[in-house]
C-alpha cells in the first residue's frame, strides 16, 4: 500500500502553556509549555501515523521558525516533504486557563506565498504517486483560491482520491473540481451551500446535496460536540460524539479526517471509518492542548461507539 500524501501550505508551529487566570494588562504566569508541529495536513499525518499507517507530509515553511517546524516534524518521526518559501512560518499559542476551563487560541495569518514559489509547489506535486491525497487547511496569502481545485484535477488525473478540508473560496473551487471526499463543519457547508440547517433533518439534505451534484462521492459533516453526518451515494449515517471529558479544541475535526482516510485506505467499510473518524476526534479533543489522542483511546471508543 503507497503512503497517504497531505500537503499543509499554511503550517504553524503550535505553541500551548497553561495558566491559572488570563487577566489583561497584567504578566501572565505560565506553565507546562509545549511546542508542536501544528496545520491541517501535518495532523492529518500524525494521525495516521498513530494508528499505524503510513503517510508523508508535504508542507510549504520559511525563515527560522520554518527551521523549527522542520525539526519538530523530525522529532515525531513524520516523514515529510518541506517545500521552501521566504517567509517565516506562522506561530500560533493556546492557553488554557485552569480556572475557568476555557481555551484561548491565538492563530495569525501567516506567511504570503509569491507566484514563483506556489508555482513550485505545484511542480514538486508533479511528481507525487499515491493512491490517496489530503490537502488540509486554510490557503496560504498569495495562493490563487483555485490552488487546491489545480492540485484536485492533478492528483484525480493520476488516479488518486482526493480528500478537502478547507473553507470559502478555497474549498468552493475544490467542490467544482470534484472530490472524493471532504470534511466541511456546519459552519463551512452553510456558507457554501447559502443557507442555515436548523434541524438535523436539515443537516443530513445539505449533505447529500453536495454527494448529489457529483462535487464529492463522500461528505463527512462535523458537528462538534454531537458528532457527525456521512453522506454517500448509497446512503446517510450520523454519529454521535462518545461522551468525554474535553481538554482542548485543537486539532480533533484533523484528527478525524486523518483517522477516516486511513481506515478507508485499508479498506474498511465506510460505517466502520466513520466510527474511526468520530473516535479520532473524541480522543484527540480529550488530550491537552496541542496533542493528539492515541491509538489505545481511539480503539477503546470505536468499540464503545460498536457497542
Amino acid at each position: 500500500m503507497k503512503p497517504i500524501v497531505t500537503l499543509t501550505v499554511n503550517p504553524a508551529l503550535d505553541a500551548a502553556c497553561v495558566a491559572d487566570e488570563v487577566v489583561p494588562m497584567r504578566k501572565v504566569r505560565t506553565r507546562d509549555e509545549r511546542y508542536d508541529a501544528g496545520g491541517g495536513g501535518i495532523n492529518v499525518a500524525r494521525m495516521i501515523r498513530e494508528l499505524g499507517g503510513q503517510a508523508v507530509a508535504f508542507y510549504l515553511a520559511g525563515g527560522i521558525t520554518g527551521e523549527t517546524l522542520g525539526g519538530l516534524i523530525e522529532r515525531d518521526g513524520l516523514a515529510a516533504v518541506r517545500v521552501p518559501i521566504a517567509g517565516d512560518t506562522r506561530v500560533s499559542h493556546t492557553v488554557y486557563e485552569t480556572s475557568t476551563g476555557h481555551e484561548f487560541r491565538f492563530t495569525p495569518e501567516g506567511p504570503e506565498v509569491t507566484e514563483a514559489e506556489w508555482h513550485n509547489c505545484l511542480e514538486v506535486l508533479s511528481v507525487v504517486d499515491g493512491d490517496w491525497f489530503v490537502a488540509s487547511g486554510s490557503l496560504a496569502r498569495g495562493l490563487p483560491a483555485d490552488f487546491y481545485a489545480r492540485i484536485c484535477g492533478m492528483m484525480r488525473e493520476r488516479g488518486a482520491r482526493v480528500a478537502i478540508d478547507s473553507s470559502g473560496a478555497a474549498l468552493h473551487h475544490a467542490l467544482r473540481a470534484g472530490v472524493h471526499l471532504v470534511k466541511p463543519s456546519k459552519r463551512e457547508l452553510e456558507n457554501l451551500l447559502g443557507r442555515k440547517a436548523v434541524t438535523p433533518v436539515d443537516e443530513e439534505a445539505l449533505a447529500r446535496e453536495v454527494v448529489d451534484s457529483g462535487r464529492a462521492e463522500i461528505v463527512a459533516l462535523t458537528l462538534g460536540e454531537k458528532g457527525a453526518v456521512l453522506a454517500s451515494r448509497d446512503r446517510v449515517l450520523r454519529l454521535a460524539s462518545p461522551k468525554v471529558e474535553t481538554r482542548s479544541a485543537v486539532g480533533a475535526g484533523d484528527a478525524f479526517l486523518g483517522a477516516l482516510v486511513w481506515a478507508l485506505a485499508i479498506g474498511r467499510e465506510l460505517g466502520e471509518a466513520f466510527a474511526y473518524g468520530i473516535a479520532a476526534g473524541a480522543a484527540t479533543a480529550m488530550a491537552p492542548t496541542t496533542e493528539h489522542g492515541r491509538k489505545a483511546d481511539i480503539e477503546r471508543l470505536v468499540a464503545a461507539i460498536r457497542a
